[in-house]
């Protein structure tokens, strides 16, 4: 955990291609994570009411990924963490429960609807395959302000190669 993976510029999987997906879990069954970087048109507040007090108002619902899209998963920003859930990163993790009623003390969160899966030994297999680029997540990954510019920016704070690719553009044939 604490790990993004960073779609290779091979990875044409619509549910995956551009992405930045950080892993909330891993373990011999299989990986689990959160694509960062799909806001979706519609806010939290429409799809999720009772989350809509964790989040400003106005604030889009991520396509997590393309698994149980029907779930709501919040990753938090705990200011200390009790929040029951999984660390994925620091102050950072999967709050398990939430009740409007009680302040879980939350500096920050972000909801996902659904998530990406990986069965045993698969995400290995996509990993030996490039299909994904491994990066160390930060707090501010998770919490970027700029979804759109997200595959960018961490493929070139890599450096070498993966700044070229950080500059390819979504269509190759507009360039």
């Amino acid at each position: 955990m604490g790990s993004l993976l960073v779609a290779s510029g091979t990875l044409m999987d619509p549910n995956f291609r551009r992405t930045v997906v950080v892993i909330t879990e891993h373990n011999e069954q299989g990986a689990v994570g959160l694509v960062l970087n799909r806001p979706a048109p519609v806010t939290v507040a429409e799809v999720s009411p009772e989350l809509a007090p964790l989040v400003e108002p106005g604030t889009p619902i991520y396509v997590g990924g393309p698994v149980s899209q029907e779930a709501a998963i919040v990753l938090a920003d705990f200011e200390s963490f009790g929040g029951g859930g999984r660390v994925v990163i620091g102050s950072i993790g999967l709050l398990s429960t939430y009740d409007a009623d009680t302040d879980p003390a939350i500096k920050r969160a972000r909801v996902f609807a659904g998530y990406a899966g990986w069965g045993p030994g698969q995400l290995e297999s996509e990993a030996g395959e490039d299909a994904w680029i491994i990066e160390d997540a930060f707090p501010e990954d998770i919490f970027t302000e700029e979804p759109a510019k997200l595959w960018s920016a961490v493929l070139s704070r890599k450096g070498g190669s993966y700044r070229l690719l950080s500059l390819m553009p979504e269509d190759p044939s507009n360039n």
